[in-house]
This record gives structure tokens, sequence and C-alpha cells, in this order.
């Protein structure tokens, strides 16, 4: 495909990723994110994860070049409601609707459930971004949708939508670098004195009378599978109402995608108490779900943070990447870093109204993200 030549342009709808070749869309999303691979995005669609039912229908927009590949692509779903997004809009909707207009069904660019960021335009062609931005708006137009949204979208991308008009929004999570480090203890190093102290204390606290396992491939049964959806479903239903993800999700991703999870469990007596889940990037461990059985102090901590440092310094990864909000995160060497999204909105006056919100909220969000650097546990000067 060459840039200008719309004649050449052809947009595709999908009725699920599944409706695509999976080594087609693979080559637009790459190898370095498993969250965009076609093995992952099908997965939930096939485990009912999303679809009918669950408010996420799938419906991803490509556009294909003149020889009919795919030129690129973006994973995007008609959304009935704001949840399992973790980029809160559910202001920009109450706003709407008192305004007298139907926020839902809005257009979602993301992976459902999964707050890890990523290029949002999965492009074979770099030149085809243009048009992949421009079918997207088309969808929303053609279909009196109040508005589409791209979360966690990678710094490269925010040019190309803002060069077609997009709002873009800052927000921020904690991740975990690693500067080379041959072991924990080397990490340990970087820090305070008193906060070396604290982590080694908690770290002992934590697996006192466990045993801690790191399990990937096929060392990975149903019965693990079976143990980490309890700790799921607890840990589901208490966040969000109802867990989002199926309990046949997992047994295809052990099917699938099992070199890709590293599962961290903690053993009483050779059973599973707790776990967290993580998945492997070609740079970034991943972590996603955690839950336990039993109530131990620190246990958290150790498996979703400590445990994956861990994990991510063995396999020679540049990060870990731990999820969503926590500002408990910084005390254990998570470090604040930006966010971002991007967001399409038709209506003239209500798009302007979240712009100077937008522009309000990014100058609070610049001095936050500026004043929790302040809290990294981090040697300052000769601590």
């Amino acid at each position: 495909m060459s840039e200008g030549d719309p004649d050449e342009i052809r947009v595709r709808i999908g009725q699920g990723v599944a409706a695509f070749d999976a080594a087609a869309w693979d080559e637009c999303a790459g190898a370095e994110n498993p969250f965009l691979s076609h093995a992952f995005l099908t997965i939930l669609e096939e485990s009912g994860s999303v679809g009918p039912g669950t408010g996420w229908q799938a419906l991803p927009i490509a556009v294909e070049g003149q020889d009919g590949g795919i030129a690129g692509v973006v994973p995007s779903y008609a959304k009935s409601h704001s949840q399992g997004e973790y980029v809160f809009d559910h202001g920009w909707a109450d706003a709407w609707t008192r305004a007298g207009g139907r926020y839902y069904p809005k257009l979602q660019i993301a992976v459902p459930f999964t707050p890890v960021p990523g290029p949002r335009l999965l492009l074979a062609d770099p030149a085809a971004a243009p048009a992949l931005i421009a079918a997207i708006e088309s969808v929303v137009d053609a279909n009196d949708l109040s508005s589409a949204h791209a979360t966690f979208i990678t710094p490269d991308q925010i040019p190309l939508f803002e060069s077609a008009g997009w709002l873009i929004r800052e927000g921020v999570q904690f991740h975990w670098q690693n500067q080379g480090f041959d072991d924990f203890g080397g990490f340990l190093a970087t820090l305070a004195s008193r906060k070396r102290k604290a982590i080694r204390k908690e770290r002992a606290a934590a697996v006192e009378g466990l045993e801690i396992v790191h399990l990937s491939g096929e060392a990975i049964t149903e019965a693990h599978w079976d143990a980490f959806w309890h700790f799921y479903q607890d840990t589901g239903a208490r966040k969000w109402g109802r867990p989002y993800l199926t309990r046949r999700f997992f047994s295809l991703l052990g099917q699938r995608m099992a070199d890709r999870v590293l599962l961290i469990l903690a053993l009483r007596d050779g059973k599973p108490i707790a776990g967290a889940l993580n998945l492997i990037g070609t740079d970034t461990l991943y972590g996603r779900y955690w839950g336990a059985a039993e109530e131990v102090p620190f246990l958290h901590f150790e498996l979703c943070y400590y445990q994956a440092i861990d994990a991510a310094i063995d396999r020679r990864l540049a990060r870990v990447e731990a999820g969503a909000q926590g500002e408990h995160k910084l005390a254990r060497g998570y470090a604040p870093v930006p966010t971002w999204s991007a967001h399409y909105i038709p209506n003239a006056s209500f798009r302007d109204a979240v712009a100077r919100f937008l522009e309000a909220e990014r100058a609070e969000m610049e001095r936050e993200i500026e004043d929790l650097g302040a809290f990294t546990p981090f040697r300052k000067g000769d601590g």
C-alpha cells in the first residue's frame, strides 16, 4: 500500500479475530506483546470471555492493500458498558447522557481486561496508519456511535492519532526496570538501606512455611488451572462483582500459549494456596492476575512483585509491568511511568468539553507522576 492511493484501500470488518488468518494477523501484531497475538484474542472469543452477554462484541477492523493482503488491523470491540477497560470514562458517559445523548454503544480499541501498553494500530505496512484510523472513524460515524477509544497505546503511535485530530489522555502505571541485574541482591543494592531491610523482612515473612514454584509450558496442568481458577474467582468477585474470564479461558491458554505463560504458585504442604499469572513477552514480563485461598501477610507482594522481578532477571527481560494502579508498588521498586490513550469524539461540543477536561487532567497527572517519583525506594546520595 502506498499512502495517498485511496482507491487501493479496502476496509474489512470481521465478526471476531477468528475471522482473520492467524499468520496475517500476527504479521501485523508482531511477536513482542503476547496479548495482541491472534492466539490470545481468539482464546478470549472461543472461551466466551468476550462475545454475547459480556458487553464486548469483537469487531476487528482491517485495511487491505491492492493485493488483498492485510496492511493493518485493530482489535476493536463494540461496548455496551465501560467495564474492564482501566481507563475510566464513566464521567463522560454520565455527562453525555444528561445532555440527551446515547454514549453506548461505543467502539473500544483494546485488549479486553488487559491494561497492558502496546500498539493499537497493528501495521504490516506503516503507510496504512492514516487509512486505518479513517476506517475506525467511518465505522463510528456510519453507525452513529458516540466515540472510539484506543487505550494503552504506545508513545510512538500518539502522533498518528494526534494528526487525525484524536484527543490524547495521560495516565500512570508502575513498572520495574531491569538495569542488567545478576540477581535480586543486585536490585536491592540500588535501594536505600531502610528499604532493603523492609523488603527482606517482607519476603521472609511471606514465604515462611511455603514453597514457591514457577511453572511454564507443559509443567502447567489442568489441576494447576483448577487451583488458579479458584483464586481468580475470589479476586474477581471482590474487585469487579463477577470474574471477567471464564474457566475455559485458562484451559485454552494452557493448550495454546503455555510457553508464554509463567504461573507462580505458593504451596503449603504441596497444595496451592495462592498464585500469580504472568505472560512473557520478548522483553517484558506482564503480571496479570492474582488470588489466594489463605490470607498470608505480604504474600501478594511476594508472588506478584518480588517473584516477578526474580523471573525477569533470570530470563534477562528488560522490565516487569504489573498491571494497573497500585501506589503500594512504589515501595517495591516499581516506578511511575505515563500511559496514553486516544479518543475520537465526533460531536463537536462534546469533544470540546472532553478536551478541556483532558487538558486540566494532564497537568494534574504530570504533577502526580513527578510527585510519585520522589517516593521510589532507590538510593539518593549515599543512602
